[in-house]
C-alpha cells in the first residue's frame, strides 16, 4: 500500500496522525523498531497496543490519502523554496512532503533565478518522480493555470495580451504571459522577418493567442497578427485623406541608395533621393534617417496599386524661381566647391543652387591640365556670375574675372615688332608655342622660323625646353592670341633681293628640284625661282630636260614681292644672244674700237660650240 518513498518520508519525522491519538504517547507508538522501549514490552503493554496500531494505519491510510491529492496534477499548490541548485529548485510542499522543479522555470529573460530560499512559489504535482525520489514539480504548469482564465479568455475574444519575451529558443522566443510560458515563431515576431531575435530579449510585446491546448499546456502566440491588424486599421484611417497634393506626417521605414521609404500610416510611400532636396544629396541619410518623423507633400497616388510618390523638397519654394535676381550678371557671390570634374568645378551658392565654373573660366592660363590643381571639394571660393539659365537650372560661374586680364595690357607691354624672349613649351606641326611669361604663350608659325630653308616641321630647328628670342607679330587680346616670329630677327633676304633685281637680269641658277610643271632653280642663298616647261627651251628652239643639280643660266622674266615669286626662262637668254648678233652686224664698230663682223661670227661659232 506504501511505496519507499512514503514509508522514508513518514520515518523522517514524527507522525502527526499517531501524536493526535488519543490513547497512547507518541513514544509508545513511534514505528522505530530500532527503539529497545518498544522491543522489549511487556505483554499487558501489548495488549494496549494493539488497538491504537488498528487506528494508527486507518490515520496513515488517511494522510496518504490526503498527501496525494493535495499534491495531484490538478492542483496549484503553495510550496516554500528550499535549496537553488544550478539545475533544480528543491521545494516543500508541505505534508513533510518535497519536490523538485527544473530551474529553467524559474529564470527571468536575463537568466536570472526570480525565487530565493525561502520564497513562497505555486507549484503543480509534474509526473513521475526523481531519482533521489523527490516529487517531480512545475511552477509553469501552476502560472498556466493561474492565468488560463485571461489567457483563454483574449483567445475567445480575440484581443491581444501582454507578453514578455525571455529567451531565445529554436524556432523563435519563449515569452511569459502572466506567468505562464508560451511560443513566439520567429515568423510571427514582426512584419518583416527578424534578424536578431537575441535583441528582443526582456521586451514587452503585445500579442495575440492563435493556438491553445489546455490538456497539453500549449500556447502559441503571434505579434505579427497584432501589427498587421494595427497596420490595417491605420491603413483604413489614412486612405480616408490620402490625395495628391495633401500633406501628411511620416516615419521614416528604412532607405536606399534611391530613396527612403514612408510609413504614412498603414501604408508606405516612396520618397525618392530626387525630391527630397533642392540641392544635391550623394545618399538619402545625408537629409533623413531611420526612425525620423517627417512631414512629406503626396506627389502621385495610385488607388489601384496603393502605390504613393512622396515629396520633401516640394513643401519649399524653387529657389530658382527667381534666381535670375537673386544671382544677376556681374554680380559677385560665394560659395562650396561640392563637386570637382574634368571640364570644371560645380558650386552651392546655396541650398538647391548650384554653378558651374568651367575649366576655361578658372584661370587666365591655359595650361591648367586638371581643376583639381585649382580647387578641391569643399573649398570655398569666390566667383563672378557670368551667365543665368532658370529654365535649365544653370549659372555659368566665373574665378579668373577676379584676376587682373594679363592680356589686357600686353599691347602696351610687348607692342608689334618687340623682341621678346621666352622658353619653347611645346612643338606641334603647324608651330612652336613659346611661354613669354606665366600664362602667355606666343604661337612661332612653321612659316616664321626661317627666310631661307623650307621647313616642313618645328622640330628641324627647335626643341621643346629651348630659350629662344622672337619678335611680336601681332596681339588678339580678345581670343587670347599672340604670334611671334624668329625669321624676323634676321634681314628678309627677298626684300634684300628684289631691291638688287630687275626683269631682264641674267642669273646663274642650280636647279633643286623638278615638278611636272617645271623646276625650282636657286638663283640666290635662300632665293628660288621657277622656270616653267615652256621656258626650258636652247637656242635652236628644242626643249631641254631640267635635272637636281644642273646649272644654267636664266633670265628674270617676272617678278612678284608680295607673293615672294621669281619666274625664270632659259629660252629667254638664247633669245637675248641672237638680238646682240643682229645688232652687231647691222651696227659694225670701227677696228678702233669694236668688233669685226668675223669676230662676230667667231663668237657665235664659239658659242655654239660651248653648247
Amino acid at each position: 500500500m506504501f511505496d519507499d518513498n512514503t514509508v522514508r518520508n513518514l520515518d523522517s519525522s514524527t507522525s502527526t496522525p499517531v501524536a493526535e491519538h488519543p490513547t497512547g504517547s507518541q513514544e509508545d507508538h513511534t514505528p522505530d523498531s530500532s527503539t529497545p522501549e518498544t522491543t522489549q514490552s511487556t505483554p499487558g503493554q501489548a495488549e494496549k497496543a494493539s488497538a491504537p496500531t488498528d487506528d494508527f494505519a486507518a490515520a496513515l491510510e488517511t494522510f496518504t490519502t490526503e498527501s496525494e491529492e493535495a499534491v495531484s496534477e490538478d492542483n496549484v499548490l503553495k510550496g516554500t523554496v528550499l535549496k537553488l541548485t544550478p539545475t533544480h529548485v528543491v521545494v516543500d510542499i508541505g505534508a513533510k512532503s518535497e519536490g523538485m522543479l527544473p530551474i529553467s522555470e524559474v529564470l527571468d529573460h536575463e537568466g536570472k533565478p526570480k525565487f530565493q530560499p525561502g520564497d513562497e512559489i505555486d507549484v503543480m504535482r509534474d509526473k513521475g518522480e526523481t531519482e533521489e525520489g523527490y516529487i517531480n514539480l512545475s511552477h509553469q504548469k501552476a502560472q498556466r493555470l493561474r492565468a488560463w482564465d485571461e489567457i483563454e479568455k483574449a483567445y475567445n475574444e480575440k484581443k491581444p495580451i501582454k507578453a514578455q519575451v525571455v529567451e531565445r529558443i529554436k524556432g523563435g522566443l519563449t515569452v511569459d504571459i502572466l506567468g505562464a510560458r508560451a511560443f513566439l515563431p520567429g515568423s510571427q515576431a514582426d512584419l518583416r522577418p527578424v534578424r536578431n531575435l537575441e535583441g528582443v530579449k526582456g521586451q514587452w510585446l503585445d500579442v495575440a493567442i492563435i493556438k491553445l491546448n489546455k490538456k497539453r499546456g500549449n500556447i502559441v502566440v503571434s505579434r505579427k497578427q497584432v501589427l498587421e491588424e494595427e497596420q490595417n486599421e491605420k491603413k483604413s484611417k489614412t486612405l480616408e485623406h490620402l490625395e495628391e497634393g495633401g500633406v501628411l506626417t511620416g516615419v521614416v521605414k528604412n532607405l536606399t541608395e534611391y530613396g527612403a521609404f514612408v510609413d504614412l500610416g498603414g501604408i508606405d510611400g516612396l520618397l525618392h533621393i530626387t525630391d527630397m532636396s533642392w540641392g544635391r544629396l550623394t545618399h538619402p541619410r545625408d537629409l533623413v534617417n531611420v526612425g525620423d518623423q517627417i512631414q512629406v507633400k503626396v506627389l502621385k497616388f495610385d488607388k489601384e496599386k496603393q502605390r504613393v510618390s512622396l515629396g520633401f523638397k516640394q513643401l519649399t519654394p524653387d529657389p530658382w524661381l527667381d534666381a535670375s535676381h537673386r544671382y544677376p550678371v556681374g554680380a559677385h557671390v560665394s560659395g562650396r566647391v561640392i563637386s570637382v570634374t574634368d571640364y570644371g568645378a560645380f558650386v552651392e551658392l546655396e541650398q538647391g543652387i548650384e554653378g558651374l565654373v568651367h575649366v576655361s573660366e578658372m584661370t587666365w592660363s591655359k595650361r591648367m591640365k586638371h581643376p583639381s590643381k585649382l580647387v578641391n571639394v569643399g573649398d570655398q571660393v569666390d566667383c563672378v556670375v557670368l551667365n543665368v539659365n532658370p529654365q535649365e537650372r544653370r549659372i555659368s560661374l566665373g574665378m579668373r574675372q577676379l584676376a587682373t586680364n594679363p592680356w589686357d595690357a600686353l599691347h602696351e607691354k610687348y607692342p608689334v615688332g618687340a623682341q621678346v624672349e621666352g622658353r619653347v613649351r611645346n612643338l606641334t606641326d603647324f608651330g612652336a608655342f613659346i611661354e613669354i611669361e606665366d600664362g602667355i604663350d606666343g604661337l612661332v608659325h612653321v612659316s616664321n622660323l626661317s627666310w631661307t630653308k623650307r621647313v616642313k616641321h618645328p622640330s628641324e630647328i627647335l626643341k621643346k625646353g629651348d630659350r629662344v628670342k622672337a619678335v611680336v607679330l601681332a596681339i588678339e587680346p580678345d581670343k587670347r592670341r599672340l604670334s611671334l616670329g624668329v625669321k624676323q630677327l634676321q634681314p628678309d633676304v627677298w626684300e634684300t633681293f628684289f631691291a638688287q633685281h630687275h626683269v631682264g637680269d641674267v642669273l646663274h641658277g642650280k636647279v633643286l628640284r623638278v615638278a611636272s610643271f617645271g623646276a625650282f632653280v636657286e638663283i640666290a642663298e635662300g632665293i628660288e625661282g621657277l622656270c616653267h616647261n615652256s621656258e626650258a627651251v636652247d637656242g635652236n628652239g628644242q626643249p631641254l630636260t631640267l635635272e637636281p643639280g644642273q646649272e644654267h643660266d636664266f633670265k628674270i622674266i617676272k617678278m612678284n614681292p608680295e607673293e615672294k615669286k621669281v619666274g625664270l626662262s632659259i629660252k629667254a637668254v638664247g633669245e637675248e644672244a641672237s638680238r646682240h648678233e643682229v645688232e652687231a652686224y647691222k651696227h659694225p664698230v670701227s677696228s678702233t674700237g669694236g668688233s669685226t663682223i668675223g669676230e662676230l661670227v667667231s663668237w657665235k661659232r664659239a658659242g655654239n660650240e660651248n653648247n
